[in-house]
């Protein structure tokens, strides 16, 4: 499949992405029920940047095509959450982003790994685990997936 993700975006736009997703934006990993998938559950990379204003944010949106723009009481967000655009922007980005180097790579393994053994989705949760742990907003309150998968299922799935 050929995406038109960033497709026209310069090294220097790609370059200023990364620096404002270091500087004011997250890469999260989720992992939620979800009684359509073999195994009970679904994982979500959700890629978010938050300005006081929305002009930066529609520029990006723009420019990548991708994304929706939300109003929180003082900020705007703009976020991205189907994992093939969050797949293409962070592959756009890889190269130069240094704040969130590490962040990348692990949402990326994620993203990449298939899904097609209980081995396969626990790998996968232990990947979550350590890219929340990233989240100064998740400290104290982040779940361990990897646990949250193993109560859920049984040793003979």
């Amino acid at each position: 499949m050929v995406s038109s993700v960033g497709k026209g975006c310069s090294e220097a736009e790609r370059a200023y992405i990364a620096g404002i997703l270091d500087g004011d934006g997250a890469i999260m990993a989720s992992i939620e029920s979800h009684k359509e998938k073999k195994f009970g559950f679904r994982v979500r990379i959700i890629i978010k940047l938050t300005q006081k204003k929305p002009e930066l944010l529609q520029w990006i949106q723009s420019l990548l095509g991708v994304g929706f723009i939300t109003k929180n009481r003082t900020t705007f967000d703009w976020v991205v959450k189907d994992q093939q655009f969050c797949k293409e922007i962070l592959e756009l980005i890889e190269m130069y982003s240094k704040g969130k180097g590490e962040q990348v790579k692990i949402a990326l393994q994620i993203l990449k790994k298939p899904i097609t053994s209980k081995e396969d989705l626990l790998y996968v949760a232990r990947l979550a685990d350590t890219l929340s742990s990233y989240n100064v907003r998740s400290f104290g309150r982040r779940k361990n997936y990897a646990s949250k998968i193993q109560e859920h299922t049984s040793s003979n799935d």
